[in-house]
């Protein structure tokens, strides 16, 4: 206080005092100014918001769940009827329904594509409020036939089954050049019809392994690493791609071709394999380092599966707070709990996974003058907090302000870069430009992060204050 003294005039300190005893006085001699600042009031409430939080699996939002510890994956989708309730039981409402179908299926006969199932999932994403995410698999696991390649793949390269090394389980041999045409042409066409779809979320770059998950990358070639890898990224220059966090090389080369994220399969894993041995305590963490992916989030997502279920954590004793934080730690944006049941005794963890996972934004402080002329400049300040653990990717959402009077309105959106967004404090101030023919008179301003091309609100803020249409009313503006 010494200081202060001798640096700041007594005046100055007086004032100091005065305006922190009267906080309203100092907002009544801004606004006065003709400055009109807003400082909404946060929210706790979880929000259902694009690209972040649970995903369904196989399933769509008011779908039933799966039953116990089982699930399905990689055989085309058994639709369910349909209620016109998108609520889930004992699951979280979602933006995301992951899809997860074998080679097989796409392209059941060489060079024919089976998009349909495709087209199925993405429109019935729609219809249930949901974007898809999506990873072709070349192949799973087990003897059944469903599981295999494609029929007339298999004829090519012959009967031999599960090409077995000290950590690879093959299918067929990567390493045959055939695989890399033929799988890599495939996954070519994908990118082809479906890159850039508003339906679709991210797609999983999957090039080798039971389901897909990449077991053995590590022993391919760098000529078949690099052909499989350069089939989604050579095609898939705006819809966000999603590496297996399989070893060094893939994901090195991967992140040269694109801004590409990573996804774990196996989370809560606490020691179901060998008690000397989990994924938590011994891969994960290391993979993330050691493979390079540790910034991967700043530019793509982090999507992580749950291990067996979350019933299966509960059963084993595992600690769901710990698995929370790590997995907030490695700046999660989606979780596949592969549509079986939340533990009841876990709605509250859960709840406070979701109001971290992904992006999370409190406007914190809006200034907008008070009064303005028709064909004016409308300058504004903002301040934003990010409180999750990650940006939002697609560039699909942006900033706007609407300026309503009755039925009368006019939007404006701004060129705020949300994907710059990282977790913390971000600003922006701007203006826009209001038309010359706009009426005179009071106008409620209004703000929202919308879809660009509809110009209607799609994401919620974590602050109070949301209009029925999504919109979050900021005060009064006078157009003279």
């Amino acid at each position: 206080m010494q200081s202060f003294k001798k640096t700041r005039p007594v005046w100055m300190a007086a004032l100091f005092i005065y305006l922190f005893a009267n906080a309203s006085a100092q907002i009544v001699d801004f606004a006065a100014q003709g400055i009109v600042r807003v400082t909404p009031r946060e929210t706790d409430s979880v929000l259902t918001n694009p690209g972040i939080g649970f995903t369904t699996f196989q399933r769509f939002n008011g779908d039933t769940l799966n039953k116990g510890l089982e699930w399905t994956e990689g055989k085309p989708i058994d639709y369910q009827r349909f209620n016109g309730n998108r609520s889930n039981k004992d699951y979280p409402s979602t933006t995301l329904a992951y899809f997860r179908v074998y080679w097989r299926f796409l392209e059941p006969e060489k060079g024919k594509f089976n998009w349909a199932i495709i087209d199925q999932a993405l429109q019935t994403a729609h219809e249930r409020h949901q974007a898809l995410m999506l990873r072709v698999a070349p192949y799973g696991e087990g003897n059944h036939k469903g599981n295999d390649v494609p029929d007339w793949y298999r004829e090519l390269v012959g009967s031999r089954n599960e090409w077995f090394t000290d950590s690879a389980g093959w299918r067929v041999d990567p390493e045959d050049a055939r695989y890399a045409q033929y799988f890599g042409r495939m996954i070519a066409a994908l990118g082809k019809r479906y890159d850039g779809h508003p339906d679709l979320d991210a797609v999983d770059l999957s090039i080798v392994g039971f389901w897909g998950e990449g077991r053995g990358a590590a022993l391919l070639s760098q000529n078949t690493r690099t052909a499989l890898v350069d089939a989604y990224t050579d095609h898939f220059k705006q819809t966000p791609l999603i590496t297996l966090l399989t070893d060094k090389k893939t994901q090195e080369y991967a992140l040269s071709k694109a801004p590409v994220g990573w996804r774990a399969d196996c989370l809560g894993d606490m020691g179901g394999f060998d008690k000397n041995w989990s994924h938590m305590f011994d891969y994960y963490p290391e993979g993330i380092i050691n493979f390079g992916m540790q910034d991967a989030w700043k530019k793509a997502p982090v999507s992580l599966e749950v291990c067996w279920v979350m019933q299966k954590w509960k059963d084993e004793g595992w600690d769901i707070n710990y698995i929370i934080d790590q997995s907030l730690k490695w700046h999660v944006s989606s979780f596949n709990a592969k549509s079986s049941a939340v533990p009841k005794e876990w709605q509250q963890p859960v709840n406070r996974w979701l109001n971290k996972m992904g992006y999370r934004f409190v406007l914190r402080k809006f200034t907008y003058p008070k009064a303005i002329k028709r064909g004016g400049k409308l300058s504004f300040t903002s301040w934003w907090e990010n409180k999750g653990v990650a940006p939002i990717y697609r560039n699909d959402f942006v900033f706007a302000i609407r300026l309503r009077q009755g039925s009368q309105t006019v939007v404006r959106t701004t060129g705020a870069v949300l994907t710059s967004w990282l977790p913390g404090d971000n600003l922006y101030d701007n203006a826009i430009f209001l038309p010359y023919d706009l009426p005179s008179g009071a106008y409620t301003l209004e703000i929202g992060i919308v879809n660009r091309q509809t110009q209607v609100p799609a994401v919620q803020l974590a602050i109070e204050g949301r209009a029925p249409d999504g919109w979050y009313p900021m005060g009064s503006i006078q157009v003279q």
